[in-house]
């Protein structure tokens, strides 16, 4: 997880709102093993992570290259 949240920071930090990076540090307290799972879509994801947020990180490391909005 520290390679697909450290890439993910590293490209997008200074993009981030001040409420995104919160959400980004709510996100690292989760459980490895289950935030993987939902980044690449093996398991559900559930209600209260599927934020816009947290697309941006999906869709991030699921697109052949990343992709900026």
């Amino acid at each position: 997880m520290d390679l697909l949240m450290g890439g993910f920071c590293d490209a997008q930090i200074g993009e981030l709102t001040e409420i995104e990076v919160d959400e980004f540090e709510q996100l690292i307290d989760l459980q490895d093993h289950d935030l993987y799972q939902w980044i690449v879509g093996q398991a559900p994801l559930p209600t209260e992570v599927d934020t816009p947020f947290f697309r941006k990180l999906r869709d991030f490391h699921t697109h052949m290259s990343p992709r900026f909005s």
